[in-house]
């Protein structure tokens, strides 16, 4: 199996566990990573700090890009990154990526990646959705994004709040084509 070149994205909407079990389990699989690079936004690391209590995103071995780096491999197509997996996925970052707005790292490699047909994965987090949150998924689907709402299923009876984030995560690992052992319907 070839090894996946990977981007991180972390932007200030609630749900930094999502983005700290991606991180995670991306130690786990680093059999199947060759690099991974992470983008975070300024609200990002406040909402990290206030829900989960710590700034332990600084711990993580992958390389950390600032979010106005245009230097950034990521920053353009010829760098050949597979996968883009934003999480969580606010709303204005969604917004600005369904209509090409590139102006941070962040909505600059998402243009990267749809324009190179490559995975883009948004994990978005809020609810409830307007009609305009809606389009914006759909205008990003229709580009060839992948929305990957952040709706944990129960059907594995998680025991804690980490295990029903991890059934968000575990489907977005699904999604950029990593082989994992996770819980399956009826296997």
């Amino acid at each position: 199996m070839k090894k996946k070149k990977v981007i991180v994205a972390i932007t200030g909407a609630s749900g930094s566990i999502y983005a700290k079990l991606l991180l995670d389990n991306l130690l786990v699989l680093s059999d199947q990573v060759d690099k991974v690079g992470v983008v975070m936004s300024d609200n990002a690391k406040e909402v990290w700090r206030f829900e989960l209590g710590n700034e332990a995103y600084d711990n993580y071995p992958f390389t950390f890009y600032h979010k106005m780096d245009f230097n950034a491999p990521f920053a353009s197509g010829s760098a050949r990154f597979d996968t883009m997996i934003i999480i969580p996925c606010s709303m204005g970052t969604l917004g600005r990526i369904a209509h090409g707005i590139s102006n941070d790292l962040i909505s600059r490699a998402a243009d990267v990646m749809l324009k190179e047909r490559r995975k883009l994965i948004a994990v978005v987090r809020d609810t409830p959705f307007s009609l305009i949150h809606i389009n914006n998924m759909k205008a990003v689907t229709e580009a060839g994004g992948i929305i990957c709402p952040a709706s944990p299923s129960f059907y594995s009876l998680p025991k804690s709040i980490a295990d029903a984030a991890q059934t968000v995560v575990s489907r977005a690992i699904d999604l950029a084509g990593f082989e994992q052992d996770s819980y399956r319907w009826n296997e």
